[in-house]
């Protein structure tokens, strides 16, 4: 029998209170407990584990870029105060790809909007509400790195992609 498969998750899709506004966005899913009772999941908040503390004040990357372009100095993180923040959401995505490694995670189940962990999509860059297409840069360094990362939304997704691996069983 083959060992199940490690998943890098947010730490918040598991109720624990991380989020900027102190909370935590618990994600209800069988599947997940499934793989909770297996023991293949790797929670992480790489903000926290960065330094931001909780609560904090909401980030975003500037507008029209993406989270790859934040790993290669062409963009910057800015909180809604205007307080230039790039410095340690980098370090929030080595540290998620430290992570991944050693606990040889090749998934990754995060929270889709965040500017770390955004994989579909993340806000504006004008701290205004909206969204639009783009990914954080922990789900940029993720990639870089060989990491699947799907958002917590794409769950059954993720689950048929391990079941096709021969990785958990139906």
């Amino acid at each position: 029998m083959t060992m199940p498969e490690k998943i890098l998750i947010s730490a918040c899709l598991l109720g624990r209170p991380v989020r900027y506004d102190g909370r935590g966005l618990p994600l209800e899913s069988r599947i997940l407990s499934a793989w909770l009772d297996a023991g293949m999941l790797v929670p992480l908040c790489p903000e926290v584990v960065a330094g931001f503390p909780t609560p904090r004040p909401p980030a975003e990357i500037e507008r029209e870029k993406s989270g790859g372009d934040v790993l290669d100095g062409t963009a910057r993180i800015f909180e809604d105060n205007g307080r230039d923040v790039t410095e340690t959401f980098v370090r929030g995505a080595e540290l998620a790809v430290r992570t991944a490694v050693e606990a040889e995670c090749r998934f990754a189940l995060l929270t889709d909007g965040s500017p770390s962990c955004g994989s579909s999509f993340i806000y504006s860059g004008l701290h205004d509400g909206e969204t639009r297409a783009g990914m954080g840069v922990v789900t940029a360094a993720l990639r870089k790195h060989g990491v699947f990362v799907y958002a917590q939304h794409q769950i059954g997704a993720l689950s048929e992609h391990l079941l096709s691996l021969g990785s958990i069983s139906s």
